[in-house]
């Protein structure tokens, strides 16, 4: 992240443990955005929509979106999100282990904003969280972070 670049709320919607330290050691090393996370799709939709437990939490300017997740997948919460109004304009970057083309056909036609294949290196897989970062902070311009009502 660069001096002049702003500070962005990420929620990472991921059930594996693993990509959670990961993604968590790229944010504190690295980054150093707000990174939320929640481990399935149904607790994403309640984030979102600040229910619950989630009341208070910031409205975030970008999801990382795992597609294989427990209770509601992530394709159901991208279609969810979509389709929603006062959800619709926040980009989501699906970020997952498949590479199957049905997998990226399905997430670009509910309006995904990019889709990246996790890479299982170690230090690849933060470049990629490192490069998705500096994209959405430093090169394009995110939608503002006020709720609509």
């Amino acid at each position: 992240m660069t001096d002049d670049a702003r500070v962005i709320n990420v929620l990472l919607v991921e059930d594996d443990p693993g990509d959670v330290l990961m993604t968590r050691e790229a944010f504190d090393e690295y980054l150093h955005n707000r990174l939320d996370v929640v481990t399935d799709g149904a607790e994403a939709m309640a984030y979102l929509r600040n229910e619950g437990q989630y009341a208070d939490a910031p409205r975030p300017d970008l999801v990382l979106l795992d597609l294989n997740l427990p209770r509601r997948d992530g394709r159901e919460v991208l279609a969810e999100v979509k389709a929603d109004p006062k959800l619709s304009a926040i980009p989501v970057i699906v970020l997952t282990t498949s590479q199957a083309e049905e997998d990226v056909l399905r997430s670009y036609q509910l309006h995904a904003n990019a889709y990246v294949t996790k890479p299982v290196d170690f230090d690849r897989f933060i470049e990629a969280i490192k490069q998705i970062d500096h994209f959405f902070v430093s090169v394009v311009q995110l939608p503002g972070g006020e709720r609509p009502v």
